[in-house]
């Protein structure tokens, strides 16, 4: 599907851009925006925590799946390409054939922030997190590139755990050998600095 990158998108025409597309993408607002690779420690983190959920899935036999790099529309012509989710298994049941794109909200989203995406990792998404009615949201931040207003002075690599209480996420920030402490995961033994350090 050849598409202009100047043209503003449905989300059925950037569904359809995405089955021929060789290049990952996300859509803001209708407009693709083309998600350049990470480095290496994004990936290993992405990863560590991709088989530390999957452990604490099976051993409590949730009817879950945790995915690297699923698609998550967050808004009527926006989706966002998290670097780990949650998923139901019904969803992925559901759409096995289509690409792999949730329209219904992720159980916890983790983005890991560079420093090309600090911004909307920390203001945009946020919000469209939020409102979709995703529970759990983390930013792991182990440069760090986040603000100060984020992650304290002076800066510290963070992992902050966004959670949804009546609509609203409430956040708290793990540095260094605080544990995690997940509503989502409630039994899931994993320092701060387990997670910022796993690619190190």
């Amino acid at each position: 599907m050849n598409i202009a990158k100047t043209k503003k998108l449905t989300f059925q025409e950037y569904l359809d851009f995405c089955e021929t597309s060789q290049e990952r993408y996300e859509l803001v607002r209708g407009e693709l925006q083309l998600m350049t690779p990470p480095i290496w420690l994004h990936y290993r983190i992405a990863k560590f925590l991709e088989r530390a959920f999957d452990d604490e899935i099976t051993r409590r036999q949730l009817p879950w799946e945790a995915h690297r790099d699923p698609g998550q529309q967050t808004e009527e012509n926006t989706s966002r390409l998290p670097d780990v989710a949650i998923v139901p298994i019904e969803a992925v049941e559901e759409s096995i054939d289509r690409p792999a794109i949730l329209t219904t909200a992720a159980i916890l989203i983790v983005e890991v922030v560079s420093d090309s995406t600090a911004l909307q990792d920390y203001r945009e998404k946020v919000t469209e997190y939020q409102n979709k009615g995703i529970r759990e949201y983390w930013i792991v931040d182990p440069d760090p590139f986040g603000a100060a207003k984020y992650i304290g002075s002076p800066k510290r690599p963070t992992v902050s755990v966004y959670s949804l209480v009546d609509g609203v996420y409430q956040v708290k920030r793990f540095q260094g050998s605080n544990c995690v402490i997940s509503l989502t995961f409630p039994h899931l033994q994993l320092t701060a600095e387990q997670i910022l350090n796993a690619g190190r």
